[in-house]
């Protein structure tokens, strides 16, 4: 069987990777790590920057297998990739339509150059020792992730900057965080990668200590059992999954194709609420709600001619996913019930 092709019984595999790195050959190394990718059928998006690589993939589980060789033994890197943090998951059906390598300044964007976690970079907490530190009432709390983000799920006691964009993160720190008052500063995010560079620019603000969860949000879920679990909700992931729960199991989350925005059962059931079209987050918005009628209109047009839409496939697999995890749900209930 052809790599680029899964086994029926087989699940995809998600690799997510990010390591702040020397690469200052980034540029030349893009064409070679996509047209590696694309030759084993391997989809998503790999940012490169100068200051290192940051991403997610999926692919058969030998064709992830493979890129990861590649990225840390091959030559491609020369071994610039060891130690860098990789998270593996699985998905029923493929979670991205399509591979991008994109070069971009930065890996995380922050625009603040003092913030560099290959010169000052804070406490590396593991995820087993996360709950101990975070109760601790002389530990000050930060979500670093953006508002939507901690909309679907966060830590108890942590705060909220109500962001839209990780460059307003600067702007938090100044109005809300004092190194005077705030001896001990605790700060998580999805996989660890903005508090890398959050955790350096406090320190480089005059913070004293600094922690952050080794491996993020993510690990942390993988890691901890639910019973012991402090994080409440599902954590928000950058792909067609949407959410993920305790043991990286997907979510119920969907995500409005109009404004891109996670939906929990609440939005949904929102009288703002239309299938592709609107949510309770975007329904104001005159000029991206008739874009997303006309959008959602093409999509039943190419219905009717029993014709694939691209947006249309991304919601037809959404949709699948969620079908079956309800189906596999009422079976484990039943199961349950009757045992």
């Amino acid at each position: 069987m052809s790599p680029n092709l899964p086994q029926a019984n087989q699940p995809y595999k998600v690799m997510a990777i990010y390591k702040f790195a020397d690469l200052p050959d980034a540029e030349a190394i893009q064409p070679v790590l996509a047209k590696f990718c694309c030759s084993h059928g391997i989809k998503g998006t790999l940012i490169l920057a100068p200051e290192g690589i940051n991403g997610t993939v999926a692919g058969t589980p030998e064709a992830i297998d493979a890129l990861a060789a590649e990225l840390f033994e091959g030559t491609l890197f020369s071994g610039r990739l060891s130690g860098a943090e990789v998270k593996y998951s699985t998905a029923e059906a493929m979670p991205f339509l399509r591979m991008k390598v994109r070069l971009k300044p930065e890996i995380v964007t922050l625009r603040a150059p003092e913030a560099n976690p290959s010169r000052q970079v804070g406490t590396y907490v593991e995820p087993e020792n996360w709950n101990a530190l975070i109760e601790r009432n002389d530990v000050v709390l930060v979500d670093t992730r953006n508002d939507y983000e901690v909309g679907l799920g966060t830590f108890q006691r942590a705060l909220d900057p109500a962001t839209k964009t990780f460059t307003e993160f600067k702007d938090y720190v100044e109005e809300h965080l004092d190194p005077q008052r705030d001896k001990k500063v605790a700060m998580f995010c999805t996989g660890g990668i903005r508090c890398e560079k959050a955790s350096s620019y406090l320190l480089s603000k005059g913070f004293e200590e600094v922690f952050h969860l080794k491996g993020g949000i993510l690990k942390y879920l993988e890691t901890v059992p639910e019973i012991e679990s402090r994080f409440a909700g599902e954590c928000f992931v950058f792909d067609e999954r949407v959410s993920v729960g305790h043991g990286l199991a997907e979510g119920d989350a969907t995500l409005c194709r109009a404004c891109r925005h996670p939906l929990t059962a609440a939005d949904r059931a929102d009288p703002a609420f239309q299938e592709g079209v609107a949510c309770p987050h975007c329904s104001g918005d005159a000029e991206k709600h008739a874009a997303a009628a006309e959008r959602q209109r093409q999509i039943d047009l190419a219905r009717q001619r029993g014709v694939a839409h691209l947006g249309d496939e991304a919601a037809a697999l959404a949709a699948q996913r969620k079908a079956q995890k309800k189906a596999q749900a009422e079976a484990s209930r039943l199961r349950n019930k009757t045992g």
